[in-house]
């Protein structure tokens, strides 16, 4: 995508640019989405760096039960960078008491400054408990969550991100949009995926449409397909959406919040970093991961997860590859990236879609769950996860 591009769509993107999530402004209008074991303080501080502060950054996934408890990974979790501002967390919980309990504690411990919740997990642990992406349907226990974390809230804002439902039979998105709003929800993101979906085919971005025109009293954020920073201002354009949210997209590529602002402020072309690039923000992403575990091996072995996103598309050998996924110190990650042929460009293709893709699966839920969207006393209390990170 050259300059002219971005230059010749940037009117669509106008009214997405006044973003505010309570007193913050989000400009651009884009958010990293919270990812079990990724969006940690190291990969948020590179997310940032590469947008120049802009943008909103999100913890991974933070489990109400576990953060009340004070869990020790959990307190790890919540650590944020002296200069993360403002300071987002999303918060995972199933029962109203304990989510506003854990909303308090951030209010008057000052953990956070802005909280999101999570009503999109999909992964069969949470929902069949009642958890993620299943908990919409029960509308009662929605509300009675939104408003427990709202009332304890304060002055901070709360967000909330959810799924288009379970599956094409059971859709949620409306009505809990319409409960959001009611129950003083700040904003929403919208994943244009069903639960029974998980990451599989393509996301429904009318549903995102939809929502936006459902709901104008508040924003509208939209998640799903966004593997480049055309696709964002598509989305906006496409869909009247206020913002976007960028998860999958950024795995092995968290340049791609350059690309964002550099979009949506119509300032330049995509970047396209050579292998040679590349392998510097790997290793210091792997450095910054062990000053952030307080031991350098154990943010190398962290670090192995990231190193197929990061080579997508370049030519690495099978051994090579199998020695980086097994690396265990800064010096042999470093040894080893030194053997690649560091001179390759950006491969073509590298743009398009990483991590899971697998989808239609069936939704595991507890018995009787889509019997009566409004009887919620089948919600199993184990649904309150006691780890945190997903």
């Amino acid at each position: 995508m050259t300059t002219e591009t971005l230059t010749a769509i940037r009117p669509a993107e106008q009214a997405a640019a006044q973003l505010s999530v309570g007193p913050y402004a989000v400009r651009p209008p884009v958010v990293l989405a919270p990812m079990a074991g990724i969006t940690n303080a190291p990969f948020r501080t590179l997310c940032r760096e590469f947008a120049g502060g802009k943008g909103l950054f999100v913890s991974e996934m933070i489990t109400t039960r576990a953060l009340v408890e004070r869990n020790e990974k959990t307190m790890q979790l919540i650590r944020f960078g002296a200069d993360e501002t403002p300071r987002s967390i999303q918060l995972y919980g199933v029962d109203p008491a304990t989510v506003g309990k854990a909303v308090r504690m951030i209010v008057d411990e000052d953990l956070a400054d802005h909280i999101d919740l999570n009503f999109g997990c999909p992964v069969p642990k949470v929902t069949r408990k009642g958890g993620g992406s299943a908990l919409p349907y029960k509308r009662p226990l929605l509300r009675a969550i939104l408003h427990e974390a709202v009332s304890n809230a304060g002055a901070l804002p709360v967000t909330m991100k959810m799924r288009k439902g379970i599956d094409a039979d059971h859709l949620t998105s409306l009505d809990a949009g319409r409960i959001a709003v009611d129950e003083g929800i700040t904003a929403i993101a919208l994943h244009g995926r069903t639960a029974a979906q998980h990451y599989g085919g393509t996301a429904d971005w009318d549903a995102i449409a939809r929502l936006k025109e459902h709901v104008p009293e508040i924003p509208v954020l939209g998640n799903g397909d966004i593997w480049s920073a055309e696709d964002a201002l598509r989305m906006v354009r496409e869909t009247g959406c206020d913002g976007v949210v960028v998860g999958r997209g950024c795995l092995g590529r968290p340049w791609l919040f350059a690309d964002l602002v550099a979009a949506f402020e119509g300032t330049g072309a995509p970047m396209r970093p050579d292998l040679r690039q590349v392998a510097a923000v790997m290793h210091r992403h792997a450095q910054l991961l062990g000053e952030w575990l307080g031991d350098e091996g154990r943010g190398v072995v962290d670090f192995r997860k990231h190193v197929a996103w990061y080579l997508k598309g370049f030519a690495v050998g099978s051994e090579l590859r199998r020695k980086l996924a097994v690396t265990s110190s800064l010096a042999q990650l470093d040894e080893l990236l030194a053997g690649l042929d560091l001179d390759q460009s950006w491969p073509v293709g590298a743009d398009g879609p990483r991590g899971r893709t697998s989808g239609n699966n069936r939704v595991v839920l507890p018995d009787g769950w889509l019997k009566d969207p409004y009887d919620c006393a089948g919600v199993d209390a184990g649904a309150e996860l006691d780890t945190s990170g997903g």
